[in-house]
C-alpha cells in the first residue's frame, strides 16, 4: 500500500511538472538585463515598460485574485476595441503606498489594507497605442527604466513565506552596500496548479541609483 501512495504521488509531481513548464516559458517577461547575480538573489536593470494596475482593498490573498480577474478581463478583450492583449509573466503585487525604512516588504497583510495588482504589457507596447480598459478601475500607465533587486524562491505564496524572504532580500541588500529605493512588490509567475516545489516566486524591491 506504501508503495501505491508513492507512485501515485510521484505521478501528480510528474503531472504537474509537465502542466506548469510550458504555462511557465509560453508567455513573455519584462525586458531586462542582468547586472549582478548570486544564487537565487540578482540585481537587473528592467527597461521602460506599459503596465495595467489596478487597486484592491482586502487580505492579500483574496485581493491578488480579484486583481487578477480584472486585468485578465482587460486583456482578454474588456477593452475598447475589444482587443486580446498577450499574457505575460510576472503578475505584481505591492501594498499601496507602503513605505517602511526605504521602502521594505510588508510583513503582515491586514483585512482593510490596499494593494496594486500588475500586468505587464508585452515587451514594445506603447502607452498611446493601447486599448482603453472598459472597467474603470484598471489604469494604464507607463513605468520608467530601473534597477531592481531581486530574490527568488520556490513555495507557497504565504505570508510567512513572502516575509521571510523579504527579509533576507533586506540583508541581501545591504550586505552589498546598495540602498533600496522604491516599493516592494511581488510577483508570481505560475498558474495555481503548479506544484509548490515547482513555482518560481520573487521579492522585488527597485534600488537608488
Amino acid at each position: 500500500m506504501r508503495s501505491f501512495w508513492l507512485l501515485l504521488s510521484l505521478a501528480f509531481g510528474f503531472l504537474g511538472l509537465i502542466m506548469s513548464a510550458p504555462a511557465a516559458h509560453a508567455v513573455e517577461e519584462p525586458q531586462w538585463r542582468l547586472v549582478y547575480e548570486d544564487g537565487p538573489f540578482a540585481i537587473r536593470d528592467y527597461a521602460p515598460t506599459v503596465v495595467a494596475e489596478t487597486r484592491v482593498s482586502g487580505e492579500r490573498g483574496a485581493a491578488i485574485n480579484q486583481g487578477f480577474r480584472r486585468l485578465a478581463r482587460f486583456i482578454f478583450g474588456g477593452n475598447e476595441p475589444n482587443r486580446e492583449i498577450a499574457m505575460t509573466a510576472p503578475v505584481a503585487q505591492r501594498p499601496e503606498g507602503e513605505r517602511i525604512a526605504m521602502t521594505a516588504p510588508v510583513a503582515q497583510a491586514a483585512s482593510g489594507e490596499s494593494w496594486v495588482v500588475t500586468f505587464y504589457m508585452p515587451p514594445g507596447s506603447r502607452l498611446e497605442d493601447m486599448p482603453r480598459p472598459l472597467d474603470d478601475s484598471v489604469v494604464l500607465r507607463q513605468e520608467a527604466g530601473r534597477r531592481v533587486a531581486v530574490l527568488r524562491f520556490s513555495g507557497l505564496a504565504t505570508q510567512n513565506n513572502l516575509a521571510r524572504h523579504a527579509e533576507e532580500l533586506r540583508r541581501r541588500i545591504e550586505a552589498r552596500g546598495d540602498i533600496a529605493g522604491g516599493d516592494v512588490s511581488y510577483a508570481f509567475y505560475n498558474p495555481p496548479w503548479t506544484l509548490p516545489w515547482a513555482r518560481r516566486n520573487e521579492v522585488m524591491i527597485a534600488l537608488r541609483r
